[in-house]
């Protein structure tokens, strides 16, 4: 794996295994405990590592902190981001892509807590994560106007208006409960980014 900015880049497989660990040990401490409230040391035993190895990797809370931000945001690109791409067409791939997130919140339940501190913990840290995906979302959209698979508009509002629905759909289905079936949410969600809310066939 790719070592995240702010922590140190292990030298050997064992190592990395060991960032990993710490990196979801993070995970699990801050998004049960909140940033003021970890601790390293928990952070340490829930990784199964001492706390001298916390420190081979990281300086301080708040760097494994915003190294865990960077993660996530990798995570989910990394998750998803595939399932687009595997479909025929950008249509196919919004409904791919939601119902992949949807799957991935469920089991990162932590994902909203985190980022959701981050605003107040690293706001650049936090920035840099939504930024980061609309600017991937944004060039994608521009690459389904260029093959003729969408209608061409405003790129740049188009990201961040279905960024914010797939947010609140992942609050939704993923985060307060888990009900509902990915597959129907995520038609649905499909249906109204092609057609909108007006009548089918209206003047």
């Amino acid at each position: 794996m790719a070592s995240p900015s702010g922590a140190k880049v292990p030298r050997t497989e064992r190592g990395r295994r060991t960032l990993r660990a710490l990196l979801d040990a993070a995970a699990d401490e801050f998004g049960e405990r909140g940033f003021h409230d970890a601790a390293i040391a928990k952070i340490a035993e829930r990784a199964g590592t001492a706390i001298g190895s916390f420190y081979t990797y990281f300086d301080s809370k708040e760097a494994i902190f915003r190294a865990l931000v960077q993660d996530m945001s990798l995570q989910v690109k990394e998750h998803v981001v595939p399932h687009i791409l595997r479909e025929p067409d950008r249509l196919s791939g919004e409904r791919a892509g939601i119902e992949a997130f949807l799957g991935f919140v469920r089991h990162h339940k932590a994902l909203y807590t985190i980022i959701d501190q981050a605003r107040f913990v690293a706001a650049d840290a936090h920035h840099d994560h939504y930024q980061g995906i609309a600017d991937g979302y944004r060039a994608s959209l521009d690459q389904a106007v260029a093959r003729g698979e969408i209608q061409p508009g405003d790129n740049e509002v188009r990201a961040w208006a279905i960024m914010g629905m797939n947010v609140f759909l992942g609050l939704r289905y993923g985060v307060l409960t888990d009900d509902g079936d990915p597959k129907d949410i995520s038609a649905t969600a499909t249906d109204l980014i092609a057609n909108g809310l007006s009548m089918r066939g209206a003047d």
